[in-house]
């Protein structure tokens, strides 16, 4: 009987360690269902395209004059502060899925009916403002907002109250671009953190569109010199 005992014992172990050993080698032999997906083929393309358009936001306020009107530079570095920290969520995200930070089909994930402005009464036109060109694809992109080539250097070379100027409206251009591309997103996305990511963009860079336009009032009513 203790002899029985001890042997249904020692087969219960063994049961036990082959069962371990079978949910360790499983994976090499079973092919389980793909990874659930952590970024919809919408949100990829957002979070891509608003990552490069934060980047050339950074690229505007490195530009700009360092003697500048105070109050533009507080605003230029407060831009900087918040959409660098942005483009590290952004970024993060893109990690996480395993993506590129770069879009191979930039806007690819907005409507065609919001390509021409159409995407509701409340939005901007999404092509309102400049195309850029993509000095690394040498292609034409249609990313709203986004400063040409010619603007960058031209704010580069400008000084004093022209530079506060010209930075104010490129990043106006900029900001309007940025708010209707966040607008569709959040349109288009039932929930969701980059859904509620897109909100926040919207609401932070109207708050500082309206501040542009009272310090460009400001400027343009001042004196040369």
């Amino acid at each position: 009987m203790v002899k029985r005992l001890h042997e249904a014992a020692a087969y219960s172990v063994a049961a036990v360690v082959l069962l371990v050993l079978g949910a360790a080698i499983r994976p090499l032999f079973v092919d389980d269902p793909a990874p659930r997906e952590i970024l919809s083929d919408i949100e990829l393309g957002f979070v891509q395209d608003m990552a490069a358009h934060h980047h050339q936001a950074l690229i505007m306020v490195q530009r700009l004059d360092p003697g500048a009107d105070p109050a533009v530079l507080g605003l230029a570095q407060q831009i900087d502060d918040t959409q660098r920290a942005e483009i590290g969520t952004l970024l993060g995200w893109l990690r996480m899925a395993g993506a590129p930070a770069a879009n191979s089909d930039p806007m690819g994930w907005m409507p065609a009916a919001a390509h021409h402005g159409h995407s509701g009464p409340d939005s901007h036109s999404a092509y309102d403002g400049n195309s850029a060109h993509d000095r690394h694809t040498g292609q034409a992109t249609t990313m709203p907002g986004m400063a040409t080539q010619d603007q960058l250097d031209a704010l580069s070379a400008a000084r004093g109250r022209a530079a506060s100027m010209l930075f104010l409206e490129l990043m106006q251009a900029h900001h309007d671009g940025g708010i209707a591309m966040a607008r569709v997103a959040d349109a288009m996305l039932t929930g969701g953190v980059v859904k509620q990511v897109a909100r926040e963009m919207i609401s932070g860079q109207t708050q500082e569109s309206g501040l542009i336009a009272v310090l460009l009032a400001r400027l343009a009513a001042a004196p040369p010199g």
